[in-house]
């Protein structure tokens, strides 16, 4: 059974907080979608020069701190 945002954790409606949250979870979904863009371009630009990615990209949004692997 998958979660439902609109629910409480008692599975009853909550449009107050749900309505409250959405602003929220929207832009951290806008921000995961930059991110795995970006991730994307990145390694397109490293195959395309001839190079071999050896390890994982770390990048943190400076206008959150959230670090991203």
């Amino acid at each position: 059974m998958t979660p439902k945002p609109w629910e409480n954790g008692e599975g009853y409606s909550d449009p107050t907080a749900y309505n409250a949250l959405r602003p929220i979870m929207q832009e951290d979904a806008a921000l995961e979608g930059k991110v795995n863009f970006l991730i994307k371009v990145l390694k397109f630009i490293i195959a395309e020069s001839g190079f071999e990615l050896l390890a994982r990209i770390e990048i943190k949004d400076k206008k959150t701190g959230r670090c991203f692997r």
